[in-house]
């Protein structure tokens, strides 16, 4: 890979496809490309080091797919994405393991939300069996509930290392892989794309745009209106230390709230032993906001006045609300994942010492209407074909959080066949 100081600053390079954004999915997309026989790629990164933001920023889990609507984009790609990450962690000699969650309800109200999860998780091809109370204390001892779902291919890895090796593949393969080039805007000609970066421009037959947190952005520098906006929700993480950590087992998450996209506070083991909790899902006050102190005025003034943001807010200010708690207040985050392990206090957590594993910040996309949109969306600027009067594709990946990088090697796929006008939308 070339860094700032080696690249080269004049001219403007061609390649078949140009990717931007090097997180797992823009790599995922990059190693599918080079798969499918393209043999000029490339890919563009604005930081010095792949997968620094929501790839290297979340819970490492290996999603199963239980939780998404059947027929949807998450469900498939999803439930493809658990077996597949296994078996690349496997072939490379990754970490990873096959651990299982367990999903606990707590209280009488959450019982027919379980439900919908089984028949959710069931239609989707995905192994679940239900549990009753002493059920779930056999698979986890030190959780409390009235009821639970044992979900086996759930699994732990680390998207980071994964991310790393697709990038090392890649350029092993003949990929051209650009960091610390920041990309503002693509320009839409007869015949080729520009890729307009902070150190030149480069020229693409088709390009896809992988920018997460900057997505919608670059779809509007670009001239493209993606309909959304991405809103930065951080979510923040704590160790969880003492005698109760030592009887975790695997991953223990609670019913999720199906009015909202996060999965409620839980809690994960992962590769190195440790335990973590979290996250809240609070407003971050910049697009790369991982702490209060980080704000920047414009970013966060561009999503308070957002007519979408102003309607989820409007709606949503109580939920709002509890979460800022949560991340205000140890106490309160304790109460929340005593919820599940009784006995949890504030002094039982502690910040992560990889600063990196503190807080990760969610790239969800927003209607104008203030709904979030809730499955992976993908929309294509352009025709497939580069030497038609339309010009060439641009396809803007808008809305990629979790289970995306479990879901990152078939949503990889998927783009590619979108690319050549091979694929049905299935969402």
């Amino acid at each position: 890979m070339t860094g700032p100081a080696t690249l080269p600053v004049t001219g403007s390079p061609r390649h078949d496809v140009v990717v931007v954004g090097g997180g797992i999915v823009g790599f995922a997309v990059l190693h599918e490309l080079l798969a499918a026989g393209h043999t000029s790629v490339a890919l563009v990164e604005r930081e010095d080091t792949p997968g620094t933001h929501q790839t290297g920023r979340n819970s490492n889990v290996i999603h199963s797919g239980l939780y998404y609507a059947p027929g949807s984009l998450k469900a498939r790609l999803a439930v493809a994405g658990c077996a597949e990450t296994k078996a690349f962690c496997a072939e490379h000699d990754l970490p990873w393991s096959e651990c299982g969650k367990v999903v606990v309800a707590t209280e009488e109200a959450e019982l027919p939300r379980m439900a919908e999860l089984v028949r959710r998780g069931r239609a989707n091809g995905v192994e679940v069996t239900e549990l009753d109370e002493a059920g779930v204390r056999e698979r986890e001892p030190a959780v409390a509930a009235l009821a639970g779902l044992w979900v086996p291919s759930t699994g732990i890895c680390d998207y980071g290392a994964i991310t790393r090796t697709l990038a090392r593949l890649a350029v092993d393969r003949g990929a051209t892989v650009h960091t610390g080039r920041a990309v503002t805007s693509v320009t839409r000609r007869r015949r080729d794309a520009v890729v307009h970066t902070d150190r030149g421009d480069l020229l693409a037959g088709q390009v896809v745009v992988c920018a997460g947190l900057r997505s919608d952005e670059i779809a509007r520098a670009s001239g493209f209106d993606p309909g959304v906006r991405i809103v930065p929700f951080r979510g923040e993480y704590s160790d969880l230390v003492g005698p109760l950590a030592d009887q975790v087992r695997g991953l223990v998450y609670p019913v999720p709230d199906p009015a909202f996209p996060f999965l409620g506070v839980h809690a994960t083991r992962g590769v190195d032993g440790s335990v973590h909790v979290g996250p809240n899902a609070v407003l971050a006050l910049a697009r790369e906001g991982y702490d209060w102190r980080t704000l920047r005025v414009r970013e966060l003034a561009g999503t308070l006045v957002d007519p979408g943001f102003v309607k989820l807010a409007g709606k949503q200010w109580r939920y709002g609300l509890g979460e800022m708690h949560r991340s205000l207040s140890k106490r309160a985050m304790a109460a929340a994942v005593a919820r599940m392990l009784p006995g949890v206090t504030a002094d039982d957590l502690r910040p992560p010492h990889d600063v990196a594993r503190r807080a990760g910040v969610r790239a969800q996309a927003v209607r104008p209407d203030g709904s979030l949109v809730d499955d992976f969306l993908f929309v294509q600027d352009g025709d497939t074909d580069s030497g038609t009067g339309e010009g060439p594709a641009v396809l803007h990946v808008l809305n990629a959080p979790s289970p995306a990088a479990t879901a990152a090697l078939p949503i990889g796929r998927e783009i590619v066949a979108r690319l050549e006008g091979k694929s049905v939308d299935a969402a």
